[in-house]
């Protein structure tokens, strides 16, 4: 049984990172509840964020962005007292922060302001740096409850600060990662027969981090599993130039970063890790072979008897996309020995694209007879 003294803990968000403090939280021995707006079969499910206010006395939540932060206390104010603590995580713009503060504070509740860095292993492992906003007495009782998932808690100062501290700080995360993707390329380019020797003088230089150990071999592994995706560090970058905007700061690195982040996005990667910057630069030639040899044997033109049967928008559509795909391949990667010079595959495609439309040809003639 829980005493007075043992709280219960509602777990609002259950993405990459909300997923493993519910778990840690249960490690420890709390007993939590959890929401989601997508319906997830996991233990002790509510209805809904009032329902979990109900329930609860700490309220973390994990949201993306400004619009479901302030929708989420929304909700929840209607079952919000004095006995409650809402620890907000998500990274927002600072007035959003703030304007989330305020409704859990019409209502007599406390609110922590309580960004993070750490991706999925780190909170996995309980490993989580919070970095922290609010009052000396708020911070106090929900320090026992960010332990359990954190292994750092640094005060920052007033509702807002420690937002603006982890914009800054994903600013040049995102930044070194961009750079490291360049510095890939470059060495490709000039030749380099591994990236062994890059990364060994990267080991031994001042600019090497725990970010570029642990994503720069998954870039070069063509390995972008998710630990901190595209579409949530593009939406830091957004809200890092919108602030640079209104400072009139020119912050043209961050601004590069989020253009990158954005090209990936709009390629439909969002999901992917925010390591997939290097896409663009170190084409899969895993994949890139498999294309090849599916273009070097084209389908089988089916048989003239066949009239229903019809090319059109089958083959030439998926002859477009391996061009597409080829054609960002030749840009980054021209120099891998691995490539076919770029004439040859030009004259193998236009040889397909006959070869598609005589087929096509064929398949008109039957039916014109008929009609």
């Amino acid at each position: 049984m829980f005493g007075p003294t043992r709280k219960i803990i509602g777990v609002i968000g259950l993405g990459i990172i909300g997923r493993a403090v519910s778990a840690n939280l249960r490690q420890k021995g709390f007993q939590v509840f959890v929401w989601n707006r997508t319906p997830r079969p996991v233990p002790n499910f509510v209805g809904s964020p009032a329902e979990l206010a109900e329930l609860c006395d700490f309220l973390q939540i994990f949201v993306s962005d400004d619009e479901a932060l302030l929708e989420t206390v929304e909700r929840l104010s209607e079952k919000l007292g004095s006995r409650h603590i809402v620890i907000a995580h998500s990274t927002v713009a600072p007035d959003a922060m703030r304007a989330a503060a305020e409704i859990v504070e019409r209502r007599r509740a406390r609110f922590v302001e309580a960004p993070f860095t750490g991706s999925k292993v780190a909170a996995e492992n309980g490993e989580l740096v919070y970095y922290v906003g609010g009052s000396d007495a708020a911070l106090r009782d929900a320090r026992p409850v960010l332990e359990a998932s954190g292994k750092q808690i640094i005060r920052i100062g007033e509702i807002g600060q420690a937002t603006a501290i982890k914009i800054a700080t994903n600013m040049v995360t995102a930044a070194s990662v961009q750079a490291a993707a360049e510095a890939l390329a470059l060495v490709r380019a000039l030749g380099l027969p591994s990236f062994d020797r890059l990364v060994e003088a990267m080991q031994g230089n001042a600019s090497y981090s725990t970010t570029l150990a642990m994503k720069v071999p998954k870039m070069i592994e063509h390995n972008f599993e998710p630990h901190f995706s595209v579409k949530h560090m593009l939406k830091d970058m957004e809200i890092a130039n919108q602030l640079g905007f209104s400072y009139n700061l020119d912050l043209g690195v961050t601004a590069a970063a989020r253009d990158q982040l954005l090209e990936q996005m709009q390629s439909g990667h969002g999901d992917d890790d925010y390591s997939a910057v290097a896409r663009k630069y170190l084409p899969d030639t895993h994949s890139t072979a498999q294309e090849e040899t599916k273009a070097a044997v084209p389908d089988a033109v089916p048989p003239a008897s066949k009239p229903t049967t019809s090319l059109d928008g089958l083959e030439e559509p998926r002859l477009k996309r391996e061009n597409g795909d080829s054609a960002a391949g030749d840009v980054a990667g021209s120099t891998s020995p691995s490539r076919e010079p770029k004439e040859k595959a030009q004259l193998r495609r236009g040889f397909l694209s006959q070869l598609l439309r005589r087929g096509r040809q064929l398949l008109k003639q039957p039916v014109s007879k008929e009609g």
